[in-house]
């Protein structure tokens, strides 16, 4: 049980009906990033490789660009990193969170806090 109320925007950007990026993408590629693979990726975020290529090939067919460069083999190029485009789409994603964000800490969301229950009542006739 929460004592406040929290504010949770999730932000989903399109292209046509293919959510081109969107908090869990985003998060892949932090972990693809990290792990220097699709499937180390995920496996870190407790997703299928299957999963995992899905979303990456998503992002790749959305943007102008591919956002993971992908290179098969076992040598020391193997694997998949974010391209310069992939980089970019991510800072600019995790700073459009953040300035809205911000948003939880304004007037109008301390007004709709302030009637928010903490938890909903069981019945409306409560």
């Amino acid at each position: 049980m929460t004592d406040t109320p929290r504010l949770k925007i999730k932000i989903q950007i399109h292209s046509g009906d293919e959510i081109a990026m969107g908090p869990g993408k985003a998060d892949l590629l932090d972990a693809i990033r990290d792990h220097g693979s699709i499937s180390a990726a995920g496996r870190a975020m407790d997703m299928s490789y299957r999963r995992a290529w899905l979303l990456v090939d998503a992002m790749n067919r959305c943007w102008d660009a591919p956002l993971v460069q992908t290179a098969p083999g076992r040598s020391a190029t193997s694997g998949a990193r974010l391209t310069a485009l992939g980089e970019d789409v991510l800072a600019q994603y995790r700073a459009l969170q953040e300035e809205i964000g911000n948003a939880a800490r304004g007037t109008a969301y301390d007004a709709l806090a302030a009637r928010l229950l903490c938890e909903p009542r069981l019945s409306q006739k409560e």
